[in-house]
């Protein structure tokens, strides 16, 4: 749709950039290996901001930085290196007592904390992030971290005792699995990175971290922190193409737990080099397609908001984001004047524009993909909604109401991740369900409706089709505390505060016949503190 708004004009010369967002370039040449600061000579990428600055080219992608491309023979380097701390269970990592762990991570947060600012600047300027949402980003990191030594904590005392059934007398912990490969996504590269990376580190494994291709900059100030608090080899950083270095670190085997956020493609791919599949662990978040169900009983106003929050918070770029509306045929016409009514309120901008909630895309080529779907809908049949949606400028991507939109459309099946709104018009409830039924995804969906009967009949049949069920309520991760997964396509594994410390550890138990002399042995070892394993210490 044309646009009457000059959305060009969001971009500005750098002498009007505020100068406490101004950022000077970061160009790294080094990168964590065996607990030191190796140095990068060879090749680099060059990180281009979503944020553009008007030339007399016209506007272009600011450079803010580099980083190292490094090879296979790199990424085997940092493989070794894990190998070597983790020492087949041996090594000082996992042998040592979480009191010990949870003391090198406490050392971790504060240093983390020292780079709280330069790493807030660096979210916004990488990927496009508004600066509250950056900061929120930062926070709420912390916050998972302490949530997840308090989680620990918990699982040890539970832990700190012995059981005793059928004359057979045993301790239960949870012990490490083993070298853990740690990828995240460019939405949330510092959050949804650290909600694997953490537990993974806690629970005593020892790992390789690849940053995301978008939201690689903002980690280099932490590689000092992570080579300070740990002990070497135990945190691993590798760069370079994720095609060229994470195959062959697959193909060989040692690898044990495969921690991955981004597509079951890439997923499925890595995890069939694994040459032994049976002994590798695989905790996934993926691919989705969340639906919003707004019946012709719902609260129209509330189901309008929650979907806005839904579907354009940091530009609908979540994997829990609502990316496929079905209303009501009898209530369409108005949610769509609504809708397209709170969109022109939301206030576009740059990062740190004051109250922006819509800003530039960090994916060069998301704006003609999502343009390609909206003229592959118009071309089955639908149309833009709401004035100026589709509207780009250059990094920018005004927001797209699409309507009517059917089962011949991309944005029907495909995850547009991006701010586009497709809305599907439904008369029966059974049009819905079979959508999800037949969809590849199976993550969340959110149901509008005021009616209890009308809520419950659908809260049955969703519940064995995703993992979560929202009801008035956008879909969405949190609390940390609650379970994230998903079904089909869209998940492996369980992602929250408890249960990502279960992914990344097996439960193990030391156990004997009880007589006296097995007694007395046990209690000797209690009692002189010589195995972090075998112990009733009680962490407070």
């Amino acid at each position: 749709m044309s646009s009457n708004l000059d959305l060009q004009s969001i971009f500005v010369e750098e002498g009007q950039i505020p100068s406490e967002f101004l950022i000077d370039e970061v160009h790294q040449r080094e990168y964590l290996c065996d607990g030191e600061m190796r140095r990068w000579d060879g090749d680099v990428s060059k990180v281009y901001s979503p944020v553009c600055i008007p030339t007399s080219e016209g506007l272009k992608r600011k450079l803010i930085g580099t980083y190292p491309v490094c090879t296979e023979k790199e990424a085997m380097e940092a493989l070794d290196a894990a190998i070597a701390a983790y020492d087949n269970g041996r090594g000082e990592w996992p042998t040592m007592s979480i009191d010990g762990r949870i003391k090198c991570m406490e050392r971790f947060i504060y240093k983390m904390g020292e780079q709280r600012a330069l790493i807030v600047k660096l979210i916004m300027w990488e990927i496009g992030k508004s600066y509250a949402d950056a900061a929120k980003e930062f926070n709420r990191t912390v916050e998972y971290i302490n949530a997840t030594i308090d989680a620990l904590k918990d699982i040890d005392r539970q832990s700190s005792r012995f059981e005793i059934e059928e004359g057979v007398v045993a301790q239960i912990r949870r012990s490490p699995i083993g070298v853990v490969l740690c990828m995240g996504p460019f939405n949330y590269p510092l959050n949804e990175t650290f909600t694997t990376l953490i537990p993974a580190i806690l629970m005593g494994n020892t790992l390789l971290f690849k940053p995301p291709k978008h939201g690689t900059l903002l980690h280099y100030p932490l590689l000092k922190a992570f080579r300070d608090s740990f002990p070497k080899g135990v945190v691993n950083t590798i760069y370079g193409r994720g095609a060229i270095v994470t195959p062959g670190l697959m193909a060989t085997g040692k690898i044990n737990v495969l921690a991955f956020i981004g597509s079951s493609k890439v997923a499925n791919d890595l995890k069939k080099r694994h040459p032994k599949i049976n002994r590798l662990r695989a905790v996934l978040s993926l691919d989705a397609k969340n639906a919003a169900i707004v019946t012709k009983n719902a609260d129209l106003k509330l189901s309008v908001n929650e979907c806005i929050l839904g579907a354009l918070s940091f530009n609908g770029q979540r994997c829990t984001a609502i990316k496929m509306i079905f209303v009501h045929k009898d209530v369409a016409d108005e949610f769509l004047r609504l809708l397209s009514e709170e969109v022109s309120k939301l206030k576009f901008g740059l990062p740190w524009d004051k109250d922006v909630k819509l800003t530039p895309l960090p994916e060069p080529h998301k704006p003609a993909y999502l343009k390609e779907c909206i003229d592959d809908a118009i071309a089955n049949g639908a149309r833009v909604v709401n004035p100026n949606g589709g509207a780009i400028a250059e990094s920018f991507f005004y927001p797209a109401i699409v309507y009517p939109v059917n089962e011949k459309m991309k944005l029907y099946r495909e995850e547009q991740f991006g701010p586009v709104i497709p809305v599907v018009p439904f008369e029966s409830i059974e049009e819905p369900i079979e959508y999800q039924i037949d969809s590849p995804h199976g993550m969340q969906v959110s149901i509008f409706s005021n009616d209890a009967e009308e809520v419950s009949a659908l809260i049955d049949p969703f519940v064995n089709l995703v993992s979560r069920v929202n009801i008035n309520a956008q879909c969405q991760r949190g609390p940390d505390v609650f379970p994230f997964t998903g079904r089909k396509d869209s998940a492996e594994g369980t992602l929250s505060v408890h249960d990502a410390l279960r992914s990344f550890s097996i439960r193990s138990l030391v156990a004997t016949k009880l007589n006296e002399n097995n007694k007395k042995l046990f209690n000797e070892i209690v009692s002189e503190n010589t195995s972090n394993f075998l112990s009733t210490k009680y962490i407070f």
